[in-house]
């Protein structure tokens, strides 16, 4: 099920901000013409396994055994986070009958290091975020490589929202060292303005196209922010979305249930022939 993405109805007040070790972003939209689809899931169906991908698109855990937030990532089932309705995935933070936050995530690997990614290309997610303080939604992108490596990780967060400001978003790039060069690791990114609500209100997309020189975000396809791409990078990157809750934000004011709804994540390689 292919929908097009939505005309820009927000203020994109960050398109020209530049941050330390960040660069002003380009000034056109993104052209697909120049990209091959590799990955998508418009959830037409839920192929959510709870580790092991086996013949799923995504686990319900990071790969590393790595989850977070004050809301519990559970497992796929008929009291799960998950649901799929008119190729919509819906993604439902609620209490259960203890009082107990319970949310969900997806990520397109595993702990072995089978997943599905591309080291360079564009990656997009067409979301509608959750209202209300408390809320973490985010797609994101890792290093595809089996849990447990001694190798530096590159995440990019293509999106990370905080409900309690309702103006903006943030980007970012981090570079993780694991011990004991933890040091090494270093991070940054910015904040993306828009009208006031706007990304609760509708559906939008988030894409970031990683190059070898350059990593570019994207808000309905049209540049916000770039900075250098890592020279760590040396592996596929594969997608994540999730919604959280927390992340030092107080969660008592949270609207229960709160659900992001994805329309479709997908993953573009450079294209062998352009055909533009």
């Amino acid at each position: 099920m292919i929908r097009v993405a939505s005309k820009l109805p927000l203020l994109l007040a960050a398109m020209s901000c530049a941050c330390a070790n960040g660069q002003s972003a380009p000034d056109k939209p993104i052209d697909l013409c120049a990209y091959s689809l590799t990955f998508a899931d418009e959830f037409d169906t839920l192929s959510v396994a709870p580790h092991s991908l086996d013949d799923k698109r995504w686990t319900a855990h990071t790969p590393w055994n790595g989850d977070f937030g004050d809301a519990a990532f559970v497992n796929p089932g008929p009291d799960g986070p998950f649901s799929t309705e008119g190729g919509i995935l819906r993604i439902t933070a609620r209490k259960n009958a203890q009082g107990h936050w319970r949310s969900g995530l997806i990520a397109a690997a595993d702990a072995s290091g089978k997943g599905s990614g591309v080291e360079y290309g564009y990656f997009e997610a067409r979301m509608k975020l959750p209202p209300g303080p408390g809320t973490w939604p985010a797609f994101w992108l890792m290093s595809l490589q089996p849990a447990g490596n001694k190798h530096p990780t590159v995440e990019i967060d293509v999106v990370e929202y905080y409900g309690h400001q309702t103006d903006r978003y943030h980007v970012t790039g981090h570079v993780w060292y694991p011990k004991p060069d933890g040091k090494k690791s270093r991070h940054d990114g910015s904040k993306i303005l828009v009208t006031d609500g706007s990304l609760v209100q509708g559906f939008h997309t988030y894409g970031v196209r990683v190059a070898p020189d350059t990593i570019t975000y994207y808000l309905d396809r049209h540049p916000v922010w770039q900075q250098p791409t890592p020279p760590e990078l040396h592996t596929p990157l594969y997608p994540l979305v999730d919604l959280a809750l927390g992340s030092g934000f107080s969660i008592e004011d949270t609207p229960n249930p709160s659900v992001l709804e994805v329309d479709y994540v997908r993953v573009y390689r450079p294209a062998d022939h352009p055909a533009c």
